[in-house]
């Protein structure tokens, strides 16, 4: 059982980190491959239970979850995460970006900074995804729950 459970698990991880590689490169959010590249997970198995958590660049979450502005909601209403309105951020994220597409990275950090940043989902769906493909008495044997795996693995 426990080489089973080994089996699914990692291949639910090479799913996972191959389906959002996939999102970032065709969403073209992939511009330096760096969070492309650091995407990866670990397993651990044990005999009554196991671990799974995936790695990232920490941006990473901000891309998939997306950013709520200091002064809108709009372009990511449900995310965790949003800058405060006596915090601007500056231009240094942006440069090299902002410099390759030939725009001014104050530009960037301001709008990014007042209207946030929309979520991409290039982990989410993946996740989500993949989770259907567990077999059923693998997730009824260990009690997985989608919302409770999810924020689990991106907690670890």
């Amino acid at each position: 059982m426990l080489e089973e459970v080994q089996k699914e698990m990692s291949r639910f991880g090479k799913s996972v980190v191959k389906q959002s590689r996939s999102n970032l490169t065709r969403k073209g959010h992939n511009d330096t491959k760096d969070l492309y590249n650091s995407l990866g997970y670990d397993l651990n198995v044990h005999k009554n239970s196991f671990s799974l958590s995936f790695y990232m660049a920490e941006y990473g979450a901000y891309q998939d979850e997306g950013v709520r502005g200091a002064y809108s909601n709009k372009r990511a209403p449900n995310s965790p995460f949003r800058y405060k309105r006596n915090k601007p951020i500056g231009g240094k994220p942006f440069e090299k970006w902002a410099k390759r597409k030939g725009i001014s990275p104050w530009a960037v950090a301001r709008s990014v900074w007042t209207k946030g940043l929309k979520p991409t989902l290039f982990f989410t769906k993946p996740f989500e995804n993949a989770f259907l493909q567990l077999p059923e008495g693998l997730i009824e044997q260990f009690g997985l729950d989608i919302d409770t795996f999810l924020e689990e693995t991106l907690n670890n």
